[in-house]
């Protein structure tokens, strides 16, 4: 069979529209397979008309972007946003800029209508609509070496934090630690230098902007002093308000990006490359000292080793109860999503709430009740199943995702889990009990979906009267 051209399926497609004929946007996933859309009539329609896009950008905030010396926007968002783009059958046009503040904007006064790379905020909310998360990245707090651990920011008075201006961490640290006194900077390169040069005592960073900033300047005099997985980057594309049909069309896009692209995107700009220039009338010095330099670099690789071993710890462990935090939890159901559209396996999803725990810690104190928590923790990881993947969800929430299993398999796993609560003992010889709401994955959801569900039918648990299963 010969092979159709081009043209003549924009032909065919174009047909169909006419005549009011849902025709699915199909393009071809990394390993060839055909990958449908299913962009509507009246987003293909957009698409043919529209044709190509202006985006503004952050031209400094490598590696996630930046602007380079020819003019070119580069960086792991780059690459994510042009892979939407190709997806759905839009060009993109780069709207140059020198600063993130000219980025904002030149946004605002509707000179590009998409923003690459950003979080979603209630000042951003006023002009601006957001895809769901293209990427996801934690938040760490960056210290000297000498600082001690930072369990809770809220007990730090005083102390100075750099960050750059007009950032949601900037937005949201003046609103939640009005004790810490802000620095803002122009990039996260001087915020990271401030730091290193003790001119600020922390950071708020990216993990990845971090290590890509202590790797690439050799900074081995900071360190991960904490993290604040509230504050998680789920870093979306902003449409402008007046164009919800590109929203739509973008974010259709951005659902079709498998885990496995986003890590081969993220891996391919964060590693660096040094090519030094060899000075041939010094080599003799080289040659010299060159046992001294490899005691120096095995002695820095080894700590850089640790380092980037405890950036992976943090950026998916809950600090309190080891388990794995919401972070990891949003990535687990990016992959058992794709698996179950790509193989037809089912999973399910328990999410569980110890009743009256703000009785424990209103008559016991915070740290019973932390001790609660770590309790239940314990609980959960020796009960669950080899395959379930356990989390805490946030407060006294926790959550399983069951892989290759149906709704009735969950039923049965969360009933066995109730049931051990009513036998167990918590700290200071508790008797406590939990509810569960049980949820399956059905065909067109989204994680957003399948936790709302099982929140419901939490809800409903409480509402009957608690200590049971229920099932939405």
């Amino acid at each position: 069979m010969l092979p159709l051209s081009r043209k003549f399926l924009k032909t065919v497609r174009n047909c169909c529209l006419a005549l009011g004929v849902l025709v699915p946007a199909v393009v071809h996933a990394a390993d060839g397979a055909p990958l449908d859309i299913g962009l509507t009539p009246g987003e293909q329609a957009y698409v043919e008309r529209v044709a190509s896009i202006r985006m503004c950008v952050d031209p400094d905030w490598i590696p996630f972007e930046r602007i380079n010396q020819q003019g070119r926007h580069e960086g792991i968002a780059a690459d994510l946003v042009q892979l939407v783009a190709s997806r759905v059958g839009l060009k993109v046009e780069l709207y140059p800029v020198k600063t993130w503040e000219e980025s904002l904007a030149a946004s605002q006064g509707k000179h590009c209508q998409i923003m690459s790379f950003l979080n979603q905020t209630p000042a951003r909310d006023k002009w601006l609509i957001f895809t769901q998360p293209i990427f996801s990245d934690p938040n760490i707090i960056v210290t000297r070496e000498e600082h001690p651990f930072i369990g809770d920011l809220a007990g730090i008075k005083g102390e100075s934090v750099a960050l750059p201006r007009s950032t949601m961490v900037e937005e949201r640290v003046r609103r939640d630690y009005p004790g810490l006194r802000v620095i803002l900077t122009n990039s996260e390169d001087e915020s990271i230098a401030l730091v290193s040069t003790r001119q600020a005592d922390m950071t708020i960073r990216s993990l990845m902007v971090a290590a890509y900033s202590i790797k690439k300047e050799g900074l081995f005099n900071l360190k991960i002093a904490g993290q604040i997985p509230e504050y998680t980057n789920r870093l979306r594309i902003g449409v402008l308000k007046d164009e919800p049909v590109l929203r739509d069309i973008l974010d259709k896009g951005v659902g079709s990006i498998s885990p496995q692209e986003r890590e081969e995107i993220s891996n391919r700009h964060v590693a660096i490359r040094v090519q030094p220039k060899p000075d041939y009338r010094t080599i003799w010095e080289i040659v010299a000292g060159a046992a001294c330099l490899l005691l120096v670099a095995i002695y820095w690789n080894r700590k850089l080793s640790t380092l980037n071993r405890e950036l992976v710890r943090l950026s998916v462990t809950d600090r309190l109860t080891g388990l794995f935090n919401r972070s990891k939890l949003d990535q687990t159901f990016d992959v058992e999503i794709h698996r179950a559209l790509r193989f037809g396996h089912p999973f399910s999803v328990i999410m569980l709430d110890i009743d009256h725990f703000k009785q424990v810690n209103d008559q016991h104190g915070h740290q019973v009740g932390d001790q609660v928590l770590v309790d239940v923790a314990r609980l959960l990881a020796a009960r669950r199943r080899e395959t379930d993947i356990l989390g805490r969800w946030g407060g006294e929430e926790f959550m399983l995702i069951c892989p290759h299993t149906d709704v009735s398999g969950a039923c049965i796993l969360a009933e066995s889990l109730r049931q051990a609560f009513v036998a167990n003992s918590f700290a200071k010889d508790l008797q406590l009990t939990a509810s569960f709401g049980v949820s399956a994955f059905l065909s067109g959801d989204k994680a957003t979906d399948i936790v709302g569900r099982a929140d419901a039918a939490l809800y409903r648990a409480k509402h009957l009267g608690r200590n049971r299963v229920e099932v939405q």
